[in-house]
């Protein structure tokens, strides 16, 4: 958000700007104007930015299948899958990309700001590592370390951070944000003065904690089970509209039910246990890095059963990519899990096969969305939904991810689901625009950038790291 808040600002100043991350490992992700892939984070900050999304500011992409493998995307394109100890053969190849993307940008834009991933500190990582200091060590970049101060612990992660580095990415180390305050920064103060006489670097501004920001959130780590998403708005009409969100494990592409979230009268809750869904008006099962696997586990919650019941009873269930699949009656998959040919819930009938190739698609006109996905709807007896899926009554399917970003469509759908789920008492607002609503949210990071960090001073590091001292390490005492 630090990074698309200055996207953002810089854009408004008719600066041209460009957002980069050497390598994210999320699976949250969007469709490029090249028909590749790249993580959402950065294609929230190209918007920020004003740009269209390119593989050009993801270059490397790792989507985790399991705890320890990841689908492997390069420039957009699934390049294989990886094991986490396979990452040191392969570093040499994904750097030499990555620094020719960097340095394509560079020459094309008057500035590209990178985000890290994770924290610079994980000196375990340093040899394999493209985002952070490997990245700023090859080309000579400034880096100013954020801290989330809610996490607590704030001072002694930013003098750390330095002080375990080696000499030669110290010096890189300009200065600190901090983010997510709470309170009165008078208090802080004291603390970031001994931080600055410590470190030899000062912090270059306090951001306050802003609950405004909830809006394409940039992996599965911040969607937890029994969280509600956003912050719910008073319902137009008599009655709320309830909706259930299946956490699974491998959950992609969360974001899609954030649309919902925005509109008056609409409570989103991710939920993982039988009982949430029996209270809910409708359920969602949302796109999944590992379908089969994730349909295993529906069966084993009970979790499948409560879906069946809650579609036996007319009430609304939608399945995205991943979670339409699972709706239908097979799947035969030997591409992602290599289980072959399973049961799915048999709520549509239509049979999905996988195919070796990912479909990358982004779509335009004349509704807005993108496909990512293996599984190809092969068989299907069900009527067409919006030309974009399939439905039975009150079951509805799709591949497309961001439909409901499409406003009319979603106005429609949940006029649709109001009715199935008895809530003759639920209006659908008429004025709610979710791009617009994506748009405040950056203008109220860069506006947060503006008042509370000291912008000179940190555009001023774009003619290089200024110099900085080195901090000793305890760590030199351990012995090796």
């Amino acid at each position: 958000m630090v990074v698309a808040g200055l996207c953002r600002l810089l854009a408004r100043k008719g600066i041209r700007v460009a957002p980069f991350k050497a390598q994210n490992m999320s699976n949250n992700s969007a469709v490029t104007v090249e028909g590749g892939e790249i993580g959402r984070a950065q294609a929230m900050q190209a918007r920020a930015a004003g740009l269209a999304p390119s593989i050009r500011f993801n270059p490397v992409l790792l989507k985790p299948g399991s705890d320890r493998t990841s689908q492997l995307v390069v420039r957009g394109q699934v390049a294989g899958t990886m094991a986490a100890g396979d990452y040191l053969t392969r570093r040499r190849q994904l750097a030499d990309i990555v620094n020719t993307e960097l340095q394509s940008l560079r020459d094309e834009f008057d500035v590209v700001i990178c985000e890290g991933a994770g924290s610079p500190a994980e000196i375990n990582l340093r040899a394999t590592d493209l985002a952070n200091m490997g990245l700023a060590r090859a080309g000579n970049l400034p880096v100013v370390v954020v801290g989330d101060i809610d996490r607590g612990g704030l001072l002694a992660h930013l003098f750390g951070t330095v002080a375990v580095l080696e000499p030669e990415d110290q010096a890189l180390i300009s200065g600190f944000l901090v983010n997510k305050f709470r309170g009165d920064p008078a208090l802080l103060e004291p603390g970031l003065r001994q931080l600055a006489g410590l470190t030899g670097r000062p912090t270059y501004g306090v951001i306050p904690y802003l609950d405004g920001l909830w809006l394409d959130t940039e992996d599965s780590l911040s969607v937890q089970a029994g969280q509600s998403l956003g912050q719910p708005i008073p319902p137009c009409g008599a009655d709320w509209l309830t909706v259930a969100a299946v956490r699974l494990p491998r959950i992609s592409n969360s974001t899609d039910v954030e649309a919902l979230a925005c509109e008056p009268g609409v409570a989103v809750h991710w939920v993982a246990e039988p009982a949430d869904i029996a209270d809910a008006d409708v359920v969602v099962l949302p796109g999944s890095k590992a379908t089969v696997s994730d349909l295993a586990w529906l069966r084993e919650r009970g979790l499948a059963d409560a879906v069946a019941a809650h579609a036996a009873a007319g009430r609304p269930v939608l399945g995205v990519c991943g979670g339409f699949q699972m709706l239908c009656r097979t799947i035969d998959d030997p591409v992602e899990s290599g289980a072959g040919a399973v049961d799915g819930l048999g709520l549509l009938d239509a049979d999905i096969a996988f195919a070796p190739e990912k479909t990358l698609r982004h779509w335009d006109t004349p509704l807005h969305g993108y496909e990512i996905h293996h599984g190809q709807v092969i068989r299907s007896a069900e009527d067409d939904w919006l030309g974009v899926g399939i439905r039975r009554g009150a079951i509805y399917g799709t591949h497309w991810h961001g439909l409901l970003d499409n406003d009319r469509v979603r106005r429609g759908w949940l006029a649709e689901a109001a009715t199935a789920a008895g809530r003759t008492g639920f209006v659908v607002a008429g004025d709610v625009s979710v791009p617009a609503r994506r748009d405040a949210q950056l203008d109220l990071m860069a506006d947060a950038l503006s008042a509370h960090v000291d912008l000179d001073a940190v555009l001023g590091l774009l003619s290089g790291p200024p110099p900085r001292p080195v901090i000793g390490s305890a760590l030199g005492s351990l012995g090796p």
